[in-house]
């Protein structure tokens, strides 16, 4: 099951494919087979994701496609909700511990990495994914080759990240960071010349690269320097972890996790890491 996805397709194979990968549910079997985990207790479920990450959380209209999307139907479904019982809910970077604290949502795939710090204020159940941190540059940058020639440069971000702060933490502690409410702001700061790089997960990066109005016009460095762990953000006084980390388990164990993240990365040239991949759900604390 660890093992390499590249992606050689074109952009119009990757559209296709995101749009076909779970609009529908089709990843998570919320169809017949609706209740198949423990009872759902209610007429429906709030799940926070992103809206504006191709191939992970992504709105076109009234679909809903990306890896986060599949394994959210997926696990949905074990805890007893159908498809058209999941209400998607935009979940902003800055946002996500508030939306779980006040009742917004009731659980977050929006590769919401697991940290000590997010868990004083919110629960996680997995992880369902490991990604590493990257750069986007220019397509034509040669100077950019990692975290530590970014001393002095402007570097992009989104609110409530914590990717470009460890970068100024641990790499370079003269880069300048720059925020913006969404990754797509970035990078069009980056092909207009306002900032020198993007940086976010790897994952999260080749999506951007590959939307018609960036390809050509920038590029992932490759050279990705932390592991990112993307955990189901869940109210601290849930009772529902130890259930979640039996179905994203489920979901590894019968393929359906390894067609997600298939189907969601090809066309993007993209290499999850396979010594990291599929990880190993946490005992929940």
């Amino acid at each position: 099951m660890r093992t390499r996805h590249a992606g050689a397709a074109t952009l119009a194979a990757l559209t296709a494919l995101t749009l076909a990968a779970c609009g529908g549910g089709e990843v998570g079997g919320g169809g017949e087979e609706t209740g198949s985990g423990s009872d759902g207790g209610g007429d429906s479920i709030k799940i926070g994701i992103k809206y504006d990450q191709p191939g992970l959380g992504y709105q076109d209209g009234s679909e809903y496609t990306g890896f986060d999307v599949d394994v959210a139907t997926y696990v949905a479904d074990k805890l007893g909700y159908s498809a058209d019982q999941i209400e998607w809910v935009e979940a902003p970077s800055a946002n996500r511990e508030t939306m779980l604290q006040t009742g917004q949502v009731d659980m977050i795939f929006a590769t919401y990495s697991i940290t000590d710090e997010r868990k004083e204020q919110v629960a996680f159940a997995g992880p369902y994914f490991i990604a590493g941190q990257d750069l986007l540059v220019a397509e034509d940058n040669t100077d950019i080759t990692g975290p530590e020639e970014l001393e002095g440069k402007n570097l992009c971000s989104v609110t409530g990240s914590t990717s470009a702060q460890r970068i100024k933490d641990e790499y370079a502690e003269g880069v300048q960071l720059v925020e913006r409410p969404g990754y797509a702001e970035c990078v069009t700061a980056l092909t207009a010349g306002q900032v020198d790089a993007v940086t976010t997960d790897d994952i999260i990066l080749a999506g951007l690269a590959a939307q018609p109005a960036n390809q050509g016009k920038v590029k992932v460095v490759g050279n990705p320097f932390s592991e990112e762990n993307y955990g189901v953000g869940l109210p601290q006084d849930n009772d529902r972890c130890e259930d979640i980390n039996t179905a994203i388990q489920e979901m590894i164990d019968d393929g359906s996790w390894e067609k997600a993240v298939t189907s969601n990365t090809e066309g993007t040239g993209y290499t999850p890491n396979a010594d990291l991949n599929p990880p190993k759900p946490d005992a929940c604390a």
